[in-house]
């Protein structure tokens, strides 16, 4: 199990010369579809989980503290305001179970078949979770040689929303304070200025599909 330290940024139509210019070498293309699932009532998102199936995989993303970072500096406190921090539970049964712990209020008594196959879905009815966001993205990866361990993502999605993202991931429990420095100074080769997180495709599909949703969201400060 990993963490996901992320910071994302407008990519625009120099990102691409900027990529070539500090020598990025593109590792690969790829299009997929993401599905994102939740109860009527927003049970997951609310508490900040997010429950989504891409390529026919399943992934739960759920917040979590930094872990032995001393941000005692502006900048370090700036450094890690700009990004996010997930851990990703990518094992099926683990996820079932995690999502049956937070709904155990809604869920029937019943125990959850957690040794089904990924193709058996019938686990999503139990639990009330329906498919509340749906959209392909088309994304360009890329490494720098001088900065191992750090991925950049150029994301382009259906809806027609572009954005970029710089991203480490670290053993649970490892080192974030020193993956939010790799991100800081990938951040700098990149040219990138400002001091505002910069919404993911998540955030804007929300508001422009499904406002009421964003709204609750953005009053339990989740976004």
């Amino acid at each position: 199990m990993s963490v996901e330290v992320e910071r994302k940024f407008v990519c625009n139509a120099d990102t691409l010369k900027t990529l070539e210019k500090i020598g990025a070498v593109c590792l690969c293309q790829r299009q997929f579809c993401d599905q994102y699932f939740d109860t009527p009532k927003f049970e997951l998102t609310l508490r900040d989980l997010w429950l989504r199936k891409r390529k026919e995989c399943w992934e739960l993303k759920c917040p979590t503290a930094v872990n032995g970072t001393k941000e005692t500096s502006g900048e370090q406190s700036k450094a890690a305001a700009l990004c996010s921090r997930y851990k990703e539970i990518t094992n099926l049964p683990e996820i079932q179970l995690r999502v049956k712990e937070v709904l155990k209020d809604v869920c029937d008594d019943r125990e959850t078949e957690t040794s089904r196959s990924q193709e058996d879905e019938s686990w999503l009815s139990k639990m009330n979770l329906v498919c509340f966001a749906e959209f392909t993205t088309v994304r360009r990866s890329f490494t720098v040689e001088e900065e191992e361990g750090v991925q950049i993502d150029l994301d382009q999605a259906d809806f027609g929303y572009s954005v970029g993202e710089i991203e480490v991931l670290v053993p649970e429990g490892g080192d974030v304070q020193s993956a939010l420095e790799k991100i800081e100074r990938m951040a700098g080769m990149l040219g990138l200025t400002g001091d505002q997180r910069v919404e993911g495709k998540m955030n804007v599909y929300l508001k422009r599909n499904y406002p009421e949703h964003y709204a609750k969201l953005l009053s339990e400060h989740v976004l």
